[in-house]
């Protein structure tokens, strides 16, 4: 590839990665263990005075939290345009494709393949220790993950989601990244298309949006789809991401770095009062509302994208920049542990009516378990991203070089 300046990092919008791998986290436990309210039923018909006591400013929140996968389609959208716009047509003239399939994969397939073999690896460990033990594997249960050698084979090959199964396998989150491989592929019609002007910008996200509202119209389960149709939902976000980064390309070419700071505060702070009244008061999730907290996500992305206001800077401070920078990790770490505390539940934890220091242990790791297990996943997130994703990362890529350097 010719040499070409690379655009800035925007912090803001690295920083911004910090917090959706944790939401996550906190989601995908909910779902299996249960929503932290004392009950859903009265809870969630219940007056707003009961915010607190019924706990709707954890589960409103955290049942969304599926929601935060559109924050990172559309992200790769924008950044992708953005770094890659200008070298459009070398994509179509055989120059850039290749190489940027293989910086891609040098980003997203080694942490894959890691917690793919890790999640075989404790399957192996789980089931050996139920032989032993003579009891039922967490793999052996009615609802088990669903782990086959084909659906194996299919996440080696990053298809894993397109179509092909009809449930998650092995690292049921890396569903995102079969995905993101997909949208890689067709970055040539994105990036060509990111070419022509606002009009057309408009277009794409427009276009990305109506199809967000039928799939939250149709699937059933709002924008919750993942191993079906989960392609459409990152084509449909990822577009959005792209018309959003032709708009921000357009507005710095008419001026907008003029704009003072304290109009970018005022924006974001608006935003930010749109985006927690699209939490906390379009109802429960999985519902054709999902798309005012979509909407309010894809607002905040744009505004973020000019690095200035007072939010911009908040997330560009050193801990949501390491958290953003560790974000990819720690989300596809999480499953491990995920299905390891299922193991500590069934094997491990005393029974729930256990005294402790005059609570029951039920009632403790109620609120407990959760918040431990984010900080596991986020200590597991860190050591992958020292010692996987970022040494494989840059090993790979002077491959690459090397190899191009010898043929030519």
């Amino acid at each position: 590839m010719p040499s070409v300046h690379r655009p800035s990092e925007i912090k803001a919008l690295s920083g911004a990665r910090a917090f959706p791998p944790l939401i996550l986290v906190l989601y995908h436990f909910c779902e299996g263990h249960g929503y932290r309210g004392v009950d859903q039923a009265v809870c969630h018909a219940s007056a707003w005075a009961n915010f607190f006591t019924c706990g709707k400013w954890f589960d409103l929140a955290v049942g969304r939290g599926y929601l935060w996968v559109e924050f990172f389609f559309a992200l790769s959208g924008f950044i992708l345009v953005h770094v890659y716009g200008s070298r459009a047509w070398e994509f179509w003239r055989g120059k850039a494709y290749v190489p940027f399939i293989k910086a891609r994969l040098a980003r997203l397939y080694p942490i894959h393949l890691f917690t793919l073999v890790s999640m075989l690896y404790l399957m192996w460990v789980l089931n050996r220790l139920s032989y032993v033990g003579g009891y039922a594997s967490i793999y052996h249960q009615p609802y088990p993950p669903m782990n086959t050698w084909p659906s194996f084979i299919a996440n080696l090959f990053l298809v894993q989601a397109w179509n092909i199964f009809p449930y998650l396998t092995w690292n049921g989150a890396s569903w995102f990244v079969s995905v993101e491989f997909l949208l890689c592929l067709l970055f040539p019609v994105y990036v060509l298309l990111s070419r022509g002007g606002v009009w057309r910008g408009l277009a794409l996200i427009g276009g990305g949006f109506s199809a967000l509202v039928f799939i939250a119209q149709t699937s059933g389960y709002g924008l919750d789809v993942t191993f079906h149709n989960g392609i459409f939902r990152g084509m449909a976000g990822f577009a959005v991401g792209v018309g959003m980064a032709m708009l921000y390309r357009a507005a710095n070419e008419a001026g907008a770095d003029k704009i003072p700071g304290w109009v970018h505060s005022a924006v974001q702070g608006v935003l930010l009062l749109f985006f927690f009244w699209a939490t906390y008061r379009t109802g429960w999730s999985h519902s054709p509302n999902d798309m005012w907290f979509v909407a309010a996500l894809y607002l905040l992305i744009f505004a973020l994208a000019f690095d200035r206001g007072f939010l911009a800077r908040a997330l560009a401070a050193k801990v949501p920049m390491k958290l953003g920078e560790w974000s990819y990790a720690i989300y596809m770490g999480q499953t491990f542990w995920l299905q390891f505390v299922r193991y500590f539940e069934q094997r491990i934890y005393p029974p729930g009516e256990t005294m402790i220091l005059g609570l029951r242990f039920s009632d403790v790791m109620w609120w407990l378990e959760p918040f431990l297990l984010v900080l596991v996943c986020v200590g597991w997130g860190a050591l992958l991203a020292i010692f996987i994703e970022h040494p494989t990362n840059g090993w790979l890529r002077r491959k690459f070089a090397q190899r191009k350097l010898q043929r030519a």
